[in-house]
C-alpha cells in the first residue's frame, strides 16, 4: 500500500526512484574515472557496481517471495525450451568463431546494420505469426495492429533519445564549454539530467494526467505517442542552433544540453509509461508475454537505429551537423503529427481503451 500511495503522489514508486537516483549517479562515478583515468578503470567500476548488487540480490533474494522464480512448464514445453536456447547459443558461438577466423566482416556500422535488419525481420515475424496464425478475432487484430503502430513510433523515438549516449555526448565532450571554477566538468555528467529530471517532473505529468481525467480530457495513449515524438523533436531543434554555432567554430554553453535533455525527458514522460501500459491491455491475454517481449525489442530496434544514425555525425565535418539534427526533427516531429492526426481512428481500432 505505500509503494501504490507514492506512486498515486509523485507518480514513482520506492523501487523506480532507487533505480533513478542509481542511474544518477552512476555516470558521475563510471564517468568521472573513465574521463579522468582512463576508461578501463570506468569500466571496472562499474562492473564492481555490477558484482555489488548481485551480491546484494543474494542476500536478501528471500524478501521477494514468489516474485520471479521461474513458471511451471510441461515436460514438452520445457524440452522446447530447451532446444530453442541451445539453438540460439549454437549460432551465436558459430558467428563468434567466424569472426575470430575472419569469415565475417565486423565494424561498428556493419554490426549495427546487421542487428536491425535482424530484429526488424524478427518483429515482422511474430506480428505477422500472432496476426495470422494466432487466432484471434476481429477486435483482437485491430489491436495487434495498432501494438504494430505504436512499435514503430517508440522505436523511432528510442532512436533519437539514445542519441544520449553517442552523438549529444560526443557534442558535450568536444565542443561544449564545461569549465567551471578552474574544474572541467566531465561531459559524462550530462548524462545525469535525465534521472534528475526524471525525478523532479514525473509528480508533474501524475498530477497532470489526473487532472485531465478528472475534467474527461486526458488524452488517450495514441496522442500521448505523438506528443513524446512531437517533445523529441522540439529538442533536437534546439540542437541546430548549438550545431550551427559550432560550424562556425565557437564552442556553446551547456544550456544548450540542459535544454535538449529537459526536452528529451518529457517526451519520454509522455510516452514509456505509457506504451508499457498499452502493452497490457492491448494485448490478447495469451499473447501478452510477446507482445511485453515486442516492447523492449523495440528498445533494442531505436538503439540500433540510434547507433547508426550516431555514425553519421562527423567531427570532421562540423558543417553537416545542422543538417542531421534537422533530418531527425523533420522525422521525429514528422512521425508524432502523422500520428496526432491518425489518432481517433487509432483509438477507435482500440475498441474503447484508453
Amino acid at each position: 500500500m505505500e509503494a501504490v500511495g507514492l506512486r498515486a503522489t509523485i507518480g514513482l514508486d520506492a523501487p523506480e526512484i532507487l533505480f533513478l537516483v542509481s542511474a544518477f549517479i552512476a555516470p558521475l562515478i563510471a564517468g568521472t574515472v573513465g574521463e579522468k583515468v582512463g576508461y578501463r578503470f570506468g569500466f571496472l567500476a562499474a562492473g564492481l557496481a555490477m558484482v555489488i548488487g548481485l551480491v546484494q540480490f543474494r542476500l536478501t533474494g528471500r524478501y521477494l517471495g514468489g516474485a520471479g522464480l521461474e513458471p511451471q512448464m510441461h515436460g514438452a514445453e520445457k524440452t522446447r525450451n530447451i532446444r530453442l536456447a541451445l539453438a540460439g547459443l549454437a549460432i551465436l558461438v558459430a558467428a563468434a568463431v567466424a569472426a575470430y577466423f575472419g569469415l565475417i566482416q565486423l565494424t561498428p556500422s556493419g554490426l549495427a546494420w546487421q542487428l536491425l535488419i535482424v530484429m526488424a525481420g524478427i518483429a515482422v515475424v511474430v506480428f505477422g505469426g500472432v496476426l495470422f496464425f494466432g487466432g484471434l478475432d476481429a477486435a483482437e487484430k485491430k489491436r495487434i495492429g495498432v501494438i504494430f503502430v505504436f512499435f514503430v513510433c517508440a522505436a523511432l523515438f528510442w532512436a533519437g533519445f539514445e542519441q544520449a549516449g553517442s552523438s549529444l555526448n560526443l557534442f558535450a565532450e568536444r565542443f561544449t564549454l564545461r569549465d567551471f571554477a578552474g574544474f572541467e566538468i566531465p561531459a559524462s555528467w550530462f548524462q545525469s539530467l535525465n534521472p534528475t529530471f526524471i525525478i523532479l517532473l514525473a509528480p508533474v505529468y501524475a498530477l497532470l494526467w489526473v487532472w485531465l481525467a478528472r475534467r474527461h480530457l486526458e488524452p488517450a495513449a495514441p496522442a500521448k505517442f505523438a506528443f513524446g515524438l512531437i517533445i523529441l523533436g522540439l529538442g533536437f531543434a534546439v540542437m541546430i542552433g548549438a550545431a550551427a554555432l559550432v560550424a562556425q567554430g565557437r564552442q556553446v554553453w551547456p544550456t544548450w544540453l540542459v535544454c535538449t535533455y529537459l526536452l528529451h525527458t518529457m517526451g519520454e514522460l509522455a510516452l514509456s509509461p505509457v506504451g508499457l501500459s498499452a502493452m497490457t491491455k492491448l494485448a490478447p491475454r495469451r499473447f501478452v508475454g510477446q507482445m511485453m517481449g515486442m516492447w523492449f525489442m523495440c528498445t533494442a530496434l531505436g538503439n540500433a537505429i540510434a547507433g547508426v544514425v550516431a555514425g553519421t555525425f562527423d567531427a570532421g565535418a562540423l558543417s553537416a551537423w545542422p543538417g542531421l539534427y534537422t533530418q531527425i526533427v523533420l522525422t521525429t516531429m514528422g512521425s508524432g503529427l502523422v500520428l496526432l492526426v491518425f489518432s481517433k481512428p487509432l483509438r477507435r481500432l482500440m475498441g474503447g481503451l484508453h
